[in-house]
């Protein structure tokens, strides 16, 4: 049954180019109305619109039998509609824990991690989740409420990667009647009325109020603002890019700008102002900053403004070899005319007035392999660690839904190097017909030229073997003809 709902989610499918002809979408079901619906009007659109489905779950274990019962509830409606159905199983709240997350954070990273290697397996192009216009609109009061920039205000971005949201402009009541219409039924998450989050405040107290004491259209309104603040955010991004491209370098202790470059944008400014006692416009130069911190840690480091404020007065005044610390391990250092930031080598010399080393991002480690069993290999120079892990071939049912990638032992010779990218790196990829370089590959990632300079690479007699998020040599993956594999995945440092 198609209705204007269905018109609704195609038209959105269509502004935002979310789907082509011959892709294979995975619809992340987690049981809730929102995501049986997402599943279920796809499911009627895909003959029309050229692409196949499968179904993904995520059990984040945290509600013990209610958790399974979701489960079970998604494999038998995929069932019912003749799709495939991935599982993932993972102890949520063990891993917040360890990582020191909040729940919530952990949910949402080990989720992403999931849908990243399913896609990286080519188990799908594309993975659906159910975000809506009420999703939208919970996110930017959220982000208000606990303090943000103007970034935050993005919110929910229609298509992030190989992520999409075919929901983001359809509200949450639109879809339970949509259910109801087709008698489909859904699952209930009791802690999303838990009133102790402030996410389900917003979502059961705020927004009401809003929309009966302020503005019907409150919800409208602010997806609106989120649509003004992704186009602002579109032409910074590229324009940063651009600019870090020409004025940032790399070199054998991270990446290194000259300080006049970094604050040309605030002397520019401060020349343009007629009132001296206002606070000239840094905009640009807080965001180089924000950009060249994230080609050391990566999406998940973020800088306040606080720190923003302490690099720009290391670039005004700071003397040559004065450092200043930065979230995540990281630290920004004045040498001469220029600032260079990179890792810290330890954390013991914290209080002792002991400068502190910058790490090289260079590196390569030797792999020994062993006949079964596991190894892991440190790479402090990125805080990150892999383990590589002799399995049977092929495959138990249960290990066909882990995060990683599957090489062939017997393929594998001697020395197997654990290094980092370097210009010129190329190979062909499982499932492709032709050569790529790497460069172009972690370009499509959108992995910027700071972030790339240590990437992990792992070689096998010189020959590219396998790149972080990056499915495996097609000469070196695992496949019909191979008797014992070798499984490789990140884990924590």
């Amino acid at each position: 049954m198609k209705n204007a709902l269905h018109q609704k989610v195609r038209e959105s499918i269509e502004r935002h180019d979310m789907l082509r002809a011959g892709d294979r979408v995975g619809v992340a079901v987690s049981g809730g109305a929102d995501s049986v619906a997402l599943l279920r009007i796809l499911h009627d659109l895909r003959s029309e619109s050229g692409f196949t489905l499968c179904v993904l779950h995520f059990n984040h274990q945290l509600r013990g039998a209610e958790s399974d019962a979701d489960e079970n509830f998604v494999k038998a409606l995929a069932d019912t509609l003749n799709l495939e159905c991935i599982v993932d199983r993972t102890d949520v709240s063990t891993t917040a824990k360890r990582e020191g997350w909040n729940l919530e954070d952990a949910g949402r990273r080990l989720r992403y991690v999931f849908f990243e290697s399913v896609v990286a397996r080519e188990m799908a192009t594309r993975v659906a989740t159910a975000h809506t216009a009420d999703d939208q609109a919970e996110t930017v009061l959220t982000r208000l409420l606990r303090g943000t920039g103007l970034t935050g205000l993005c919110s929910i971005y229609p298509v992030r990667k190989k992520v999409i949201r075919p929901l983001i402009e359809v509200r949450r009541e639109e879809l339970r009647n949509y259910l109801r219409q087709i008698k489909q039924d859904w699952r209930e998450d009791a802690t999303n009325l838990d009133t102790e989050r402030l996410r389900a405040r917003v979502r059961q107290r705020l927004i009401p109020d809003l929309e009966r004491d302020f503005s019907s259209a409150v919800v409208a309104k602010l997806c609106e603002v989120t649509r003004l603040a992704r186009d602002d955010e579109s032409f910074w991004r590229a324009f940063v890019e651009e600019r870090c491209e020409v004025l940032v370098s790399r070199t054998a202790d991270g990446i290194s700008i000259k300080a006049g470059d970094l604050l040309r944008p605030i002397s520019l400014a401060a020349q343009a102002t007629d009132d001296k006692s206002q606070r000239p416009l840094q905009a640009l130069t807080a965001r180089l900053i924000r950009r060249i911190y994230a080609g050391i840690e990566g999406e998940k480091g973020e800088l306040s403004l606080k720190h923003v404020e302490q690099v720009i007065r290391l670039a005004t005044a700071g003397k040559n070899g004065q450092q200043i610390e930065l979230p995540g391990n990281v630290i920004a250092e004045r040498h001469a005319d220029r600032l260079i930031f990179g890792r810290i080598e330890s954390e013991k010399s914290a209080g002792n007035g002991t400068p502190k080393r910058l790490l090289s991002r260079s590196y390569a480690y030797e792999v020994q392999l062993p006949e079964s069993g596991s190894t892991a290999i440190s790479i402090p120079e990125l805080g990150r660690a892999f383990r590589l892990k002799v399995i049977d071939w092929p495959m138990r049912e249960r290990d066909t839904i882990d995060v990683g990638v599957f090489l062939d032992f017997e393929r594998l010779r001697a020395p197997l190097l654990l290094r980092n990218w370097e210009p010129g790196d190329a190979y062909r990829p499982s499932g492709r017909q032709r050569v790529r370089k790497l460069a172009r590959m972690l370009a499509a990632r959108r992995i910027g030229a700071g972030e790339r300079a240590g990437w992990p690479v792992l070689t096998s007699e010189g020959n590219v073997v396998w790149a972080a998020r990056m499915p495996a040599a097609a000469k070196y993956s695992a496949g019909e003809a191979t008797r014992t594999g070798v499984w490789i995945f990140e884990e924590g440092l």
